[in-house]
């Protein structure tokens, strides 16, 4: 499988389980968050509904990362509600743990995997990712701006009730801005020790030099979030082209003996840094518009060589 380029339209589990046993090299991913995840859907249809409902009038429900949250979005905090919640993270775990088990076999030892997450779902993804066979070694800060979140402004609402500790409770917010996700970084384990680990496969350790040549951060910042204005539509959660160019550059050294998988590649961002890094990449995404927009940007940013003939070799 070294050396080959692909785009797969499939369920992440069954195509990782499909891939030969120690034959990827690292895997950099930005799976569903686990905002709402009963019906366990990540399809366009599912995304047009939430959006439609989202923009109905008077909606407060916050499209930014989908599935987006039945235990975020209120309700009364009753026994029922910590229960919903609780199975949900429970669900999600194992959902998580359903591709990481043949992610962990597809893998050579000693290959990172950096997992995008929010800051209260993180720790879920680290579990199932533990649980599979992973090791921890560290949670990566992506730091980029926002603004106010959506949430109970306690203040606010006296006001409107006209109640005199209105002013007492000014400043009380449901919840902190958020201006950082997490990227959940784990690996596999090592062949014998770090020496012999590179020396067989090439990966292990992590590329800590910065280019003022100070000692690289376990805190990534300094990125715009702009979106791609190449897309036509768009990605609903898409991720800086330069955020994941970064990382791959963190974790793997170049080559195209090295290949990098995305289990939930979208639009192709984490592809299109690998193609521009240099190293081979494997894409899977259960929506096949995310594999036709994927091909499409890959094909609109080829420069180095002809990737029709590329996708043609391998029936893409």
């Amino acid at each position: 499988m070294a050396s080959e380029n692909r785009l797969i339209h499939g369920d992440a589990k069954e195509v990782l389980a499909s891939i030969p046993e120690q034959t990827i090299f690292a895997c950099v991913t930005d799976p569903p968050y686990n905002y709402e995840f009963i019906g366990h859907k990540w399809n366009t249809q599912e995304i047009e509904r939430r959006m439609e409902r989202a923009s109905a009038p008077n909606s407060k429900i916050l499209v930014k990362n989908i599935p987006y949250g039945s235990h975020l979005a209120g309700g009364v905090r009753n026994a029922r509600w910590y229960e919903r919640v609780r199975n949900n993270i429970i669900d999600y775990q194992d959902w998580c743990f359903g591709w990481a088990q043949p992610l962990f076999k597809a893998c050579v030892p000693g290959a990172p995997v950096a997992v995008f997450n929010s800051t209260r779902t993180a720790a879920h993804v680290q579990v199932a990712l533990e649980r599979a066979g992973f090791y921890a070694r560290d949670i990566l800060v992506y730091r980029r701006h926002s603004g106010i979140p959506k949430g109970l402004n306690f203040s606010a609402k006296l006001r409107k009730e006209n109640s005199p500790d209105a002013e007492r409770w000014e400043g009380w917010h449901s919840c902190f801005r958020n201006e950082w996700e997490a990227v959940v970084l784990v690996q596999k384990p090592l062949d014998t020790n770090y020496e012999i680990n590179v020396k067989n496969y090439g990966v292990g350790l992590f590329n800590t030099r910065e280019r003022d040549g100070g000692f690289a951060s376990n805190i990534i910042e300094g990125i715009s979030n702009r979106k791609d204005k190449s897309l036509a539509d768009g990605h609903l959660n898409e991720k800086p082209l330069v955020l994941m160019e970064r990382l791959l550059k963190m974790l793997v050294p170049k080559g195209r003996n090295i290949v990098i998988v995305d289990p939930f590649c979208g639009s192709g961002t984490t592809l299109l840094a690998a193609k521009n890094y240099g190293v081979s990449y494997f894409g899977i995404d259960i929506d096949e518009n995310c594999i036709k927009a994927s091909r499409a940007r890959l094909r609109q940013k080829s420069d180095l060589f002809s990737l029709d003939n590329e996708l043609s070799a391998h029936g893409i």
